[in-house]
């Protein structure tokens, strides 16, 4: 998820109890955030799924899915982001919103699922970054490491031009759509 050049530079929260906050987007290369007219199709997906849920996000970017997530009553947010700017304003943005139940680590995503879980999320983001092969080798080590509840919902968020990812054979996809560059969907473990 990113701003990159020419980007607005902020998020807006679209719904829930921070409905139409604005929060700053560090501009870092390749940040792409999930549009609004994307967020508001997910979020209608994860109505069912988002309260109380736990949720993991693995390349938080600009943050704008778990901000999203946690302003609809997910019970927690872990956000996993590698650049070290993008991470702190992160951490400013939840102090702009009073958040204490979301969590920031300036890691690399790929190297924390490596390690065995400590905790299981019921609610999984993955929009890594383009053309660095990281969607495959993310969702195996979220199976393989015990990072998911049993029925833990997770939503992918890729190129279009990405054909047949191998995903864990547990999962099924709920859901999926295209919009101009980028295909996103929704999958349920089983």
């Amino acid at each position: 998820m990113a701003a990159g050049k020419g980007g607005s530079g902020q998020v807006r929260i679209i719904g829930g109890q921070w409905r139409s906050r604005k929060l700053p987007v560090t501009d870092v290369e390749g940040l792409r955030p999930t549009t609004d007219r994307v967020k508001e199709t997910v979020f209608n997906w994860l109505a069912p799924y988002v309260s109380e849920a736990r949720c993991l996000d693995l390349f938080a970017g600009s943050g704008g899915l778990s901000f999203e997530a946690l302003s609809r009553y997910a019970d927690s947010a872990l956000l996993l982001e590698k650049d070290r700017n993008a991470a702190m304003q992160l951490k400013k943005n939840l102090t702009t919103l009073k958040c204490d139940n979301g969590e920031v680590k300036n890691t690399d995503s790929i190297k924390f699922l490596s390690a065995s879980s400590s905790q299981q999320f019921d609610l999984v983001f993955i929009d890594p970054p383009f053309r660095k092969n990281l969607l495959e080798q993310s969702c195996q080590l979220l199976e393989s490491n015990h990072w998911l509840s049993e029925d833990a919902v997770i939503y992918i968020e890729m190129e279009s031009e990405l054909a047949g990812v191998n995903l864990p054979s547990n999962w099924s996809c709920l859901k999926e759509k295209t919009a101009g560059q980028v295909t996103f969907s929704l999958w349920q473990r089983n």
